[in-house]
């Protein structure tokens, strides 16, 4: 795995995760420039998990797994956009807080990416 990018997406995560919060704590819903927040975060967790995926094609093996590997590339890749659908049907501050959960979410398991890949 790339630390850059696993460091890069978690932090991008947190500030979704702040900038949502901070919309629910101003009792507003998810705008579209959050949308386009998600989409960003969003397209650097499938850049991990199309490196992931080329990594184990290349032969490289994590450390502790490669089906629990395979599985939070999977499910970081599909954490924000479910939380971004979910606060489309939440139409008030609690799909900013969804938004803000899954960008919390996420952030945890770039961090558990990393430590199974072996880092």
């Amino acid at each position: 795995m790339l630390a850059a990018l696993t460091v890069a997406t978690a932090v991008a995560a947190l500030v979704l995760a702040a900038w949502c919060g901070f919309a629910a704590y101003r009792d507003q819903p998810t705008k579209d420039w959050h949308f386009m927040g998600m989409a960003v975060v969003s397209v650097m967790a499938l850049v991990q998990l199309v490196i992931g995926i080329v990594q184990l094609a290349r032969g490289e093996e994590p450390v502790k797994g490669t089906a629990i590997f395979v599985g939070y590339l999977i499910g970081s890749a599909c954490c924000v956009p479910a939380a971004g659908f979910l606060s489309l049907a939440e139409r008030t501050r609690w799909g900013s807080v969804t938004v803000a959960a899954g960008g919390v979410v996420l952030a945890v398991l770039q961090v558990r990416l990393y430590d199974i890949w072996g880092g």
